[in-house]
């Protein structure tokens, strides 16, 4: 179980600010006549993080195994930028791998140093990624693991996309091999909404995992912004 103090998703300095720093490039195509639901590109994003950390070339001697253990020893950075049209096509040329949604498309690329992206990445744009759900969401369906956002926080898209990965990769790391095994069969099903004020309490209270953001971008260090609710983790609790 990783400790609290070690954790990459905390305001405070610590060794792994030592570390050389990497990203982790996620990227959402957003075409002008047909953007993704918000709910739905913030679910495929996290299924991103999940579909690459089980990859078998991020493990082993995979050829991203080397930068994936790297980004993953040093804070856990991921930055969502957006594409379309001719962007989108040439972000797929790169080494990869497209997830998609129900309307969102989100391709993840192994890690890369924090000024090292590749120059059809690093012209994409980070802005604009602000999306919305036709309607509201339904309730999430029962034993799906639900990423439950902070009710009294508001982010972009982006910036929600990432703090979405980060909860799920947090749940992969505390899950084992055959609970790791059992979600990859349902094709890493997960669901995102919104607590309401009284279960967002309660989550943060629960001691399931919780992402704590560094406030590198626009919200306070500290902001604890998603829980991520697992069943095999809720069944842990006592």
């Amino acid at each position: 179980m990783l400790r609290v103090s070690d954790s990459p998703f905390q305001s405070e300095a610590g060794p792994r600010d030592e570390a050389p720093q990497f990203v982790l490039p996620l990227v959402v195509r957003i075409e002008r006549d047909a953007p993704p639901a918000r709910t739905d590109a913030l679910e495929t994003a996290a299924r991103a993080v999940l579909v690459i950390l089980d990859d078998a070339r991020s493990t082993g001697d995979g050829e991203w195994a080397r930068a994936m253990a790297d980004w993953q020893d040093a804070r856990i950075r991921k930055v969502v930028r957006r594409a379309r049209g001719a962007e989108w096509r040439r972000a797929e040329a790169l080494d990869g791998i497209t997830v998609a949604g129900k309307s969102a498309e989100v391709r993840v690329f192994p890690p890369v140093p924090l000024d090292g992206w590749p120059k059809d990445l690093a012209r994409l744009q980070v802005s604009g990624t602000d999306l919305d759900d036709p309607e509201p969401p339904a309730g999430p369906e029962t034993d799906v693991p639900v990423l439950w956002l902070n009710p009294d926080l508001d982010m972009s898209a982006g910036k929600t996309m990432a703090q979405t990965g980060h909860a799920a990769q947090l749940a992969w790391w505390e899950l084992g091999d055959e609970e790791r095994a059992a979600w990859r069969d349902t094709g890493f099903a997960l669901a995102v909404r919104t607590a309401d004020p009284g279960r967002w309490s309660q989550l943060t209270a629960s001691g399931l995992p919780l992402v704590r953001d560094a406030g590198f971008t626009e919200i306070a260090p500290g902001s604890c912004t998603v829980v991520s609710d697992h069943p095999a983790l809720r069944r842990r609790l006592p």
